[in-house]
């Protein structure tokens, strides 16, 4: 009866604790338009990328297996997923402060008095034995101090997940450019191969000609100049190939098999050409960093809530109820119970300005989070307005260089024709193979600016992970 009616007095007390004097969270006004600064004919629709599964932008079916293999085994992914186990438990921790804790005790003492603290003939020994259930310093939460810690806990969580997220898509689009640039760096190395032969083959009929009087010293100088250079190109290629097998390596978190490395070059790479974008104030408050920063937001106003309560009156309990007996074997007779009940009220009268000290410290915070949120907002609205920018222009720019790589390969053949009827000498040869080594090493550039361009934009749209539930 007793512990009923303790365990009455408590849930009613709980009852009392349902407010808080934290300010609602509002979230900020976007800091800036509703409109991206580059208008196409995927920036008006309200579908976005986020709404994407990475599956459905990377389709090249290599690309997919090697991005299945860093989400599972990328260390930094593995160390976000467990942040987000530890904010849990944090916010377990302190959402069990809402409720009273409940202990079981027992105690036993015996000793003996002195001959000059006992009557004549009464035994000197002392025992004493107790046995209970009680609730130690439970603080009835009347002014919302332990609800707006306990919300503090619940949006640090919130935003952890929000981080992990985050992590997240941009391990795909790391990923996915590492893989991008490793089949550029082999294109690389392709053609400076084949540039190195072709110039050799040009130099058998420059020495054959220089050993017949026909040309200068000067013309075979310039062609053994070329081949240099062009072998220096394919060993600095060669390293560049096996540095970005070890950037993928470390992206992945394991050794990528052979049948998941780019096959057949850039060219072949699936990627889906048309993102899109959405509107500013759709993709720019889901983007997982956007989030994170509303949710430390409301974990601010939560911690101001905390400090407002500290200048009310604070009350805890402390009760027990349970049996206590000098006899160990009567210790659960009848007659034996006890109980007790100690309610416990302090209210802060002077405490050196620390109370206004942390209410003003929790206001800043607030306003630092504020900020924060709106830099977030303007970092995410650049790194779309950048990928869109790039977007416009980036199948124009790769258009170009691969007419330019067409006109410098009909002026090459024209030369070796007109060089091979004496009409021209080999410096104009020569001249025509660099113009075209140059264009095709700048059409493999732009190509990977446009590849790894959709990579980048798929992430600063929000796609590549689930939203948060």
């Amino acid at each position: 009866m007793l512990l009923r009616n303790l365990t009455l007095t408590l849930l009613a007390a709980s009852a009392l604790s349902a407010c808080t004097l934290a300010p609602p969270t509002v979230r900020p006004a976007l800091p800036v338009a509703n409109a991206w600064p580059i208008a196409g004919a995927n920036t008006s629709s309200a579908a976005s990328a986020a709404d994407l599964g990475w599956r459905e932008v990377f389709i090249d079916p290599r690309l997919q297996g090697v991005i299945d293999l860093a989400l599972n085994n990328n260390r930094d992914l593995r160390v976000a997923v467990l942040d987000i186990e530890q904010a849990r438990a944090q916010y377990r921790i302190q959402r069990a402060a809402l409720v009273p804790s409940v202990a079981a005790t027992a105690t036993g003492t015996r000793g003996e008095n002195s001959s000059a603290q006992t009557q004549p003939g009464v035994s000197r020994d002392v025992e004493a034995y107790t046995a209970g259930v009680g609730v130690t310093s439970w603080e009835i939460d009347l002014f919302g101090r332990v609800r707006s810690l306990n919300n503090v806990a619940l949006q640090n969580y919130l935003a952890t997940r929000e981080v992990s997220r985050s992590v997240q898509i941009s391990l795909i689009a790391q990923t996915a450019s590492a893989w991008l640039n490793l089949a550029a760096d082999e294109d690389l190395l392709d053609l400076s191969q084949e540039t190195l032969r072709t110039r050799q083959d040009t130099m058998v009929l420059i020495r054959k000609r220089f050993e017949a009087g026909a040309i200068s010293q000067l013309e075979v100088s310039q062609a053994e100049t070329l081949i240099e250079a062009a072998r220096s190109d394919v060993a600095t290629a060669i390293a560049l190939v096996e540095q970005d097998k070890n950037a993928l390596r470390l992206a992945v978190g394991a050794d990528v098999p052979a049948d998941l490395l780019p096959a057949g070059g850039l060219v072949t790479a699936q990627i889906l050409r048309d993102l899109p974008a959405g509107l500013p104030s759709d993709v720019l408050t889901r983007r997982p960093d956007v989030l994170a920063a509303e949710h430390q937001l409301a974990g601010a106003n939560a911690n101001i809530g905390a400090a407002r309560a500290a200048f009310f009156p604070s009350i805890s309990l402390t009760a027990a109820a349970g049996v206590a007996s000098g006899s160990l074997s009567s210790l659960f007779d009848s007659g034996n119970g006890t109980w007790s009940f100690a309610p416990r009220v302090s209210l802060p009268i002077f405490a050196g300005g620390a109370n206004v000290a942390n209410l003003d410290s929790a206001k800043a915070g607030r306003d630092i989070a504020v900020a924060n949120y709106e830099k977030a907002v303007q970092t995410a609205f650049r790194e779309v307005a950048d990928g869109l920018a790039v977007q416009s222009t980036i199948q124009e720019r790769v258009g170009s260089q691969e007419r330019l790589v067409a006109a410098a390969n009909v002026s090459v053949r024209l030369s070796q024709a007109r060089y091979g009827a004496g009409i021209d000498s080999s410096l104009t040869v020569l001249d025509a193979q660099r113009t075209l080594y140059t264009s095709q090493k700048t059409l493999i550039v732009a190509r990977l600016a446009r590849e790894t361009n959709l990579a980048t934009l798929y992430k600063a749209l929000g796609g590549g992970a689930p939203a948060s539930r």
